[in-house]
């Protein structure tokens, strides 16, 4: 794997002490209940991470993928419980169009493949129309970074629009399994700013940079699911003997250690093959986010079966701190695209080349 930027190891090291120090398993219960995380995101917000993406002309901190992944991931190791993921989208969306990010919760919508959002003249701005469902936190940010196409043809020029919480209503409040806001919205009104987005941004690419995010997440909540379990399997004493000592358990954590590894060294070739020459708008890069999307969901089954086997009846308990990881690992499995998903989408784009054209493919993507 790659050396790392001296950026990345800062940010790494920034991010998984604070959210360390500030999130954990009585924070976790709270943020359930409805209690605001006001406290956590100005301390995210102070240290510049939902601004990973957005370029320091721009009031950004200037990293690229490789950089945002190790906040991703801490995101997702951590449980944190605010839209943390969500808001650097909409910084790298809205830079995109060279637009400004604004302060406080940002999420971005739509999240599904197949929805389109319609943006049309109104007078000298814009507004934007149309529903957007399971849309990540949608009752509690006060903006949305939205993907629209003008005046909603499925052909019409791409816009990012910034969209204030006036301007769309809540059709359904939802929450996916690990109680997390995925709520259904409509869009009826003005905007507050809104641009053309260059070519190398459209829809599928924004699917794709969504589900590698999911992917880092899936990758961070990964190690969370095994460092739990193997202090468990230490702790936890059967015979008078740790039942991390017995040879089944062993050979257990062992094989969920190497799920965890694999799943993280896709996520990372992914967010390399973003930062490519060609790569950071979406080109180039697509092969290699399915793949991640694809192995970490794969080993998010696997993990969290694993770790509650380790954990036996206690794992199940809402008392002990392992649900939270396994929840949002089945949560986000499903996100920006199941494994089914891309598998077969990555399995119509490998036959379009043809038989012979595979092995060359594949080994020219090192």
């Amino acid at each position: 794997m790659r050396g790392d930027s001296e950026l990345r190891t800062i940010l790494g090291d920034q991010v998984n002490r604070l959210l360390a120090d500030q999130v954990g398993k009585e924070n976790l219960e709270k943020a359930e209940a409805g209690a605001p995380q006001d406290r956590l995101w100005e301390a995210i917000e102070e240290n510049g991470l939902p601004r990973v993406l957005v370029p320091e002309n721009q009031g950004g901190v200037g990293g690229g993928w490789a950089e945002a992944e190790v906040v991703l991931r801490a995101a997702g190791k951590y449980l944190a419980p605010v839209p943390l993921v969500e808001s650097i989208l909409a910084g790298w969306l809205l830079s995109s169009a060279r637009l400004d990010m604004p302060l406080g919760f940002l999420s971005i919508a739509p999240v599904r493949s197949d929805e389109i959002l319609t943006i049309s003249k109104a007078g000298s701005g814009y507004r934007v129309s149309g529903s957007a469902t399971r849309v990540p936190w949608g009752c509690g940010v006060e903006h949305l970074a939205v993907f629209a196409r003008l005046d909603g043809k499925a052909d019409g020029n791409p816009y990012v629009a910034l969209v204030p919480a006036k301007a769309w209503s809540v059709a359904l409040a939802d929450r996916n399994i690990a109680a997390e806001p995925r709520d259904s919205l409509r869009f009826d009104g003005q905007v507050v700013a809104a641009a053309l987005l260059p070519a190398s941004v459209d829809s599928a690419r924004l699917f794709a940079f969504g589900a590698m995010a999911r992917a880092a997440q899936i990758a961070g909540a990964l190690e969370m699911a095994l460092e739990q379990s193997v202090q468990y399997a230490n702790d936890r004493s059967q015979f008078g003997t740790p039942i991390g000592k017995f040879q089944a358990v062993q050979q257990e954590l062992a094989r969920m250690a190497g799920e965890v590894a694999a799943a993280g060294a896709a996520v990372e070739n992914a967010s390399r093959a973003a930062d490519r020459p060609g790569g950071r708008g979406g080109s180039g890069a697509g092969f290699e986010m399915a793949v991640a999307k694809i192995r970490a969901s794969e080993a998010a089954s696997i993990v969290a079966g694993i770790a509650h086997q380790t954990h036996g009846a206690m794992g199940f308990t809402y008392e002990h701190a392992l649900h939270f990881a396994t929840r949002r690992l089945w949560s986000w499995r499903a996100e920006f695209g199941s494994e089914i998903y891309w598998s077969e989408h990555l399995g119509r784009f490998l036959a379009s080349h043809g038989g012979p054209a595979l092995w060359p493919y594949l080994v020219g993507r090192v």
